[in-house]
């Protein structure tokens, strides 16, 4: 029997109610409005149960237009630090738009997060989870729901040795869920240490970027920041906190370690992996590009030098922005460990002299080379947001560097042509990364396999139709994201889950490849109602897009 359309069963459910549907494993949540949802009685109760800690949710503009005058400027609302202490807001606007959540607790103790678990279940309610809004595919609001906001768990805690299952893991820190990566840079400097974590301001450490696989300007030398993680405090889909690590629960510190955000429960703390801290140099240019056809004959020549930089443990974020009539520009960023900046420079020169022998419509705009703590380099008091933004990416293999060239620098040129305004690209895999094939956790094993990973965006404005929104959304799906796939030279490509398009259409083998099985058999373990779903998160498949109505 095909299943049932969701408006249907939401039909069904007014007029038979929920019991007789959840015995056949078709059910939705309760939205406001719904017969059942709690009363403004209801409510009242729980937020006395969790200290007065309820909080009404709106989106970032209301949030603004309620404040008094001069108090939303332009600057605030791009700030992600400002945006970080609105429960309702996102990064990227878009995810705000008819999809925020109706109430948040926030969260200062381990009980307000386990009461907030219970009463959703309890009143079959759709959950959302938030440390910052700092989520490129929407996974940390929902309309109608209940957010359990983490953004104030801000708990730090250093050892030199710490220690699992009688095991001595070494020098480490136990970082609270809601604590942002620019604290945290600041914190193990002050201790001599530095861990593998994000460029950007407000993003959470200990949240979804872990639970994604996690990127670094450093993972080249010192791997994924889940590679890093040694052990979780959660509170699961029964109210439960446990402690996960590779002793305990330990088919859940598998999951948790790359096996998507937002779909395992409640992070309370992550204990991360702390290295000592460090000097690095960082060599920065900025290339203008006169032509698509320049463009795409610089991309091959980066392209042929991808392998330079990953010996010497260096990370690297290159970028290419659309410029139309004003021309197109590069921008290449090299971060060396324990390097000279004379050491820097021998390592970019082979690239550079090439690109001038290539004798292109190309010129070099800056060229900067500094030194300093790879916490400094990593730090970021705040990033610029507050825009309607999407993405869609792949991870492109080793192999396809050694063989397929072209084919890269093809896709940016075809990229650029339609106006895909900046193309975002990250050589920080290969070393490390590879080295950590048989770590152990739910990384999407394409990682262990990549060079680079490669970004198409897309933005708007907020005058844009929503026929119109809808028209560049397919176009990331059907046209771009396609384009990437072509550099890969793969059919089973594979793609970062934290940077990507929600709509991709075989997302579990493109987000977590051989370990959704898995994945997906710990899920009905640990949640087997389905209280976490997220779009394109684990189990997502077996609910409607709006993660309401469970449809299989």
């Amino acid at each position: 029997m095909p299943p049932l359309p969701s408006r249907l069963i939401f039909s069904l459910l007014l007029l038979f109610g929920h019991s007789s549907l959840v015995a056949s494993g078709l059910f939705c949540r309760n939205l406001p409005g719904d017969p059942n949802f709690p009363s403004l009685s209801t409510w009242d109760a729980f937020n006395a149960s969790v200290d007065g800690r309820l909080l009404s949710v709106v989106p970032s503009a209301k949030f603004c237009h309620e404040l008094p005058a001069g108090q939303c400027n332009e600057d605030m609302w791009e700030s992600t630090e400002f945006r970080a202490d609105i429960p309702g807001a996102m990064d990227n606007t878009n995810w705000e738009q008819g999809n925020v959540p109706v109430y948040a607790v926030n969260a200062t103790e381990v009980s307000h997060i386990q009461l907030g678990v219970k009463f959703a279940s309890e009143h079959n309610l759709r959950i959302a989870v938030k440390a910052s809004g700092h989520d490129f595919l929407g996974r940390s609001t929902a309309k109608g729901s209940l957010l359990l906001w983490t953004h104030h768990l801000q708990n730090i805690t250093f050892t030199d040795s710490f220690v699992v299952g009688g095991k001595n893991l070494g020098s480490a820190m136990t970082v609270g869920s809601g604590v942002p990566a620019n604290t945290l840079y600041e914190a193990t400097k002050q201790v001599g240490k530095f861990f593998v974590g994000p460029n950007t301001a407000t993003a959470v450490p200990a949240g979804g970027y872990v639970q994604g696989a996690g990127h670094s300007a450093f993972s080249t030398s010192l791997g994924l920041g889940a590679d890093n993680a040694l052990e979780f405090e959660i509170v699961i889909a029964n109210g439960t906190l446990l402690k996960v690590n590779e002793v305990e629960n330990s088919d859940l510190f598998f999951a948790l370690r790359g096996g998507g955000a937002g779909s395992w429960g409640v992070v309370i703390s992550a204990t991360l992996q702390t290295f000592p801290t460090f000097t690095a140099v960082n060599h920065n240019i900025e290339f203008l590009i006169t032509t698509n056809e320049s463009a795409q004959a610089l991309a091959e020549i980066h392209a042929r030098h991808i392998f330079d930089w990953t010996p010497v443990g260096a990370g690297q974020y290159f970028s290419f922005f659309f410029g139309g009539s004003l021309g197109n520009a590069m921008t290449v960023s090299t971060f060396f460990p324990n390097m000279t900046e004379a050491q820097a420079n021998a390592s970019m020169k082979p690239f550079l002299d090439d690109v001038v022998a290539a004798n292109l419509n190309v010129s070099v705009l800056e060229l900067d080379v500094s030194t300093m703590s790879a916490n400094d380099f990593m730090f970021s008091a705040d990033d610029q947001f507050g825009i309607n933004d999407i993405l869609g990416s792949r991870l492109i293999p080793m192999e396809a560097y050694r063989t397929n060239v072209e084919a890269i620098g093809q896709g940016i040129k075809e990229l650029l042509e339609l106006g895909v305004p900046e193309i975002l690209g990250h050589n920080l895999i290969g070393g490390k990364v590879a080295e950590n094939a048989d770590i152990g956790n739910a990384v999407n094993p394409k990682w262990r396999t990549a060079q680079t990973h490669l970004i198409a965006t897309a933005t708007w404005p907020d005058s844009v139709s929503p026929a119109g929104v809808e028209a560049i959304k397919q176009q990331m799906t059907h046209q771009l994201v396609p384009i990437l796939v072509k550099m890969t030279n793969e059919t089973d490509s594979g793609a970062y889950s934290n940077e990507a398009d929600v709509r991709e259409p075989d997302f579990q083998t493109t987000f977590f490849g051989i370990n959704y099985p898995k994945l997906k058999s710990i899920k009905e373990k640990y949640d087997p109602n389905g209280l976490f779903i997220v779009q394109a998160g684990v189990g997502s498949e077996d609910w409607d897009t709006a993660g309401v109505c469970h449809i299989n």
